[in-house]
């Protein structure tokens, strides 16, 4: 099977090591997860909490487990119907998986603060955590997030500048589909990409619109951009209409716009631009990323 890679929608590929994982019935549904640290924890400490990209287990994340100072604890879990954690037919919407989310932290009693780290569509995701229970969170990381704020007028003016047949829109539907379709991926990652067709497909982001300012907390926000591209994506996107760097470099820099507004207003926060590197960020350079999560960590607690 041949990945999809444009832009946001990214498998990455890494050397993903093994940590011991755990089980919990969360309403008659299994979840599976990773935790360490909840022994030592603070009161008050922040806990890191990761939410991983469309179709990828949170043990996406171990290459950055032993990036992080002994004393931070963490938390990373499989989606349910991803990775060991049973399907959850109920989940249908990203405001459900942001509530089943906040239903297993608590049936597991982590308590907030969270330190949200979230890659590609689980940046949004943490996004719209944020919004939810803005109350309990302490700071965010954002690897290469999914820009959920792409208005329908952006899109149609950067297909158009970019002398493209398609815009990202557009093909953020067509991807999904593709998927759906493709034979040699699991029922529950078909079921993910079903939920996000849903709601995706009449309104981009819907859930997304008009979300409360964040609130005055540290974000990082690391942005892969004029990266590669594959040779099979020349010739898938020559078949699209999609004229390969002039398409891609437009939409990111809508992408580092929307994400330098989102954090304007906010204290300690940056915006990292890495050129060149691919949308697994975190499996690219762990070392990077953990010396960004450290940093953050710190912030908050000192």
């Amino acid at each position: 099977m041949k990945t999809w890679t444009i832009m946001l929608f990214f498998v990455s590929i890494g050397v993903i090591q093994t940590y011991a994982q755990e089980t919990a019935n969360i309403k008659g549904i299994r979840t599976s997860y990773w935790v360490k640290g909840l022994e030592k924890r603070k009161a008050n400490e922040p806990i890191v909490i990761f939410e991983s990209g469309i179709g990828m287990s949170g043990n996406n994340f171990s290459v950055l487990f032993p990036k992080l100072m002994s004393n931070i604890p963490y938390f990373s879990y499989d989606r349910n119907g991803l990775g060991n954690s049973d399907p959850d037919p109920s989940l249908k919407s990203d405001q459900d998986v942001v509530d089943k989310l906040h239903l297993i932290l608590s049936a597991l009693e982590i308590k907030p603060p969270y330190l949200l780290v979230g890659h590609s569509l689980g940046g949004a995701f943490v996004r719209l955590f944020t919004a939810k229970y803005p109350d309990e969170i302490a700071g965010l990381v954002l690897i290469d997030p999914t820009d959920f704020m792409l208005t329908k007028t952006e899109d149609a003016i950067a297909t158009e500048t970019s002398n493209s047949q398609i815009g990202y829109q557009q093909l953020w539907v067509k991807m999904l589909s593709d998927m759906i379709s493709d034979k040699n991926l699991g029922e529950g990652v078909k079921l993910e990409m079903k939920r996000e067709l849903a709601v995706s497909e009449k309104h981009f982001f819907k859930e997304y619109a008009d979300l409360p300012l964040l609130k005055n907390i540290p974000v990082t926000v690391f942005i892969a951009y004029n990266r590669p591209i594959e040779r099979y994506e020349k010739e898938m996107n020559s078949k699209l209409g999609i004229n390969d760097r002039f398409w891609f470099d437009a939409y990111d820099q809508l992408r580092i716009k929307h994400y330098a507004n989102l954090i304007k207003q906010n204290n300690n926060c940056e915006l990292i631009l890495l050129p060149g590197y691919s949308h697994g960020i975190h499996q690219q350079d762990p070392d990077k990323v953990g010396v960004s999560i450290n940093s953050l960590f710190k912030k908050i607690t000192h």
